[in-house]
């Protein structure tokens, strides 16, 4: 996991007296899950939204596949191999379940025809949701539908996937089963950057966490280095892990 898929330098976000994001490094590994956590208000949603385009740079940059994104529209950076999957699924209520992915599949590519089929199925297998494909989305639990958004994004083709708390709500069950269908998007060839609340997942989950608070670089490393740094267990966690979670 040497090479590094998405870099950012200095990644600042101004929003008029308020810096929301202020000179943040990360390297995110090709090939791992990489973490990101921190304090609400921390500076996450920014940083995703920097990342994907919904808000430009104040300052720094950010290189994806070794290409400055500066000035990149959002729809040209799905285009080049970047997805998001939002906390909040909003489906079309009335589409199946195959149909809502279908829609992924087809995201700025309206000639894909038999390769857009190939691309649904495939990714409905990864989220785990094959089972589900005739289903209106209107019928769909909260664990379905979170599983729903990431069949969405991976059926756009992604190297990076940026997953916005999919464990959020779910209990333990559609946890796990969450956190198997992130490892089966990794696992058939895509990186993964989550954000995440749930410590017990998040360290299951992740190679590398990074930590910001009040906008600014907390601190980087992998699951027991962060859970065991006292600056995160202050301005975050509140009190140490239990080992089993810290290290699973």
């Amino acid at each position: 996991m040497s090479e590094i898929i998405l870099e950012g330098v200095g990644v600042t976000k101004r929003f008029r007296g308020l810096t929301a994001t202020d000179h943040v490094d990360f390297a995110v590994p090709k090939g791992s899950i990489y973490g990101l956590i921190g304090p609400n208000g921390a500076g996450k949603s920014t940083l995703f939204n920097l990342v994907t385009g919904y808000h430009p740079l104040s300052e720094g940059r950010i290189v994806f596949k070794g290409r400055d994104l500066a000035g990149m529209p959002i729809y040209r950076r799905n285009q080049f191999g970047m997805a998001r999957a939002f906390q909040i699924s909003k489906p079309f209520p009335a589409l199946t379940v195959r149909e809502n992915v279908g829609v992924g599949a087809m995201f700025g590519r309206p000639d894909r025809g038999a390769q857009a089929g190939r691309e649904t199925d495939r990714a409905m297998e990864i989220a785990g949701i094959t089972h589900l494909a005739a289903r209106r989305a209107d019928a769909l639990t909260v664990g379905e539908l979170r599983k729903l958004e990431i069949a969405r994004a991976v059926a756009t083709g992604p190297d990076l996937l940026l997953a916005d708390e999919p464990c959020a709500g779910l209990n333990p069950f559609e946890t796990d089963e969450m956190a198997q269908c992130l490892r089966n998007v990794r696992d058939a060839g895509a990186t993964v950057w989550l954000v995440e609340h749930d410590m017990k997942a998040v360290t299951a989950l992740c190679d590398r966490i990074l930590v910001i608070d009040a906008g600014k670089r907390l601190a980087e490393g992998t699951p027991s280095e962060v859970v065991n740094d006292p600056a995160v267990i202050s301005a975050y966690l509140g009190v140490p892990m239990d080992e089993d979670v810290a290290h699973a």
